[in-house]
């Protein structure tokens, strides 16, 4: 990661990563601005937390480090898997069926267009 890049990250989001990694693909590459709207107007449940996350990232950019926020992009948005909750439910017979509750990470790095 060069110098003009900042990222921000949300660890233990209770989300599967197959899950969070289709709404983090439809925001990289883009403008902040086109993100953050079609973040907005998506209907999955978890798109307000990767919403969050890019605004973090955008006013991590502009605190720590005075970039522009108008001249932002996502540059990367990538999902990590993290810890799994195993749970039993019964089942027929006297026999259990396993039930695993994913956690994920997602991270969002955003860069300046030069």
């Amino acid at each position: 990661m060069s110098t003009n890049c900042v990222k921000a990250i949300l660890k233990k989001l209770r989300v599967s990563p197959q899950k969070l990694n289709v709404v983090a693909s439809m925001v990289r590459g883009m403008p902040v601005s086109k993100a953050l709207g079609v973040l907005l107007h998506s209907k999955r449940r978890v798109a307000d937390d990767v919403r969050k996350t890019v605004m973090s990232a955008v006013a991590n950019a502009e605190n720590n480090n005075g970039m522009n926020p108008d001249s932002l992009y996502v540059r990367e948005a990538y999902v990590g898997h993290s810890l799994t909750l195993k749970r039993f439910h019964p089942r027929g017979r006297g026999r259990g069926g396993r039930i695993h509750k994913p956690f994920s990470h997602l991270t969002v790095v955003v860069a300046e267009r030069s």
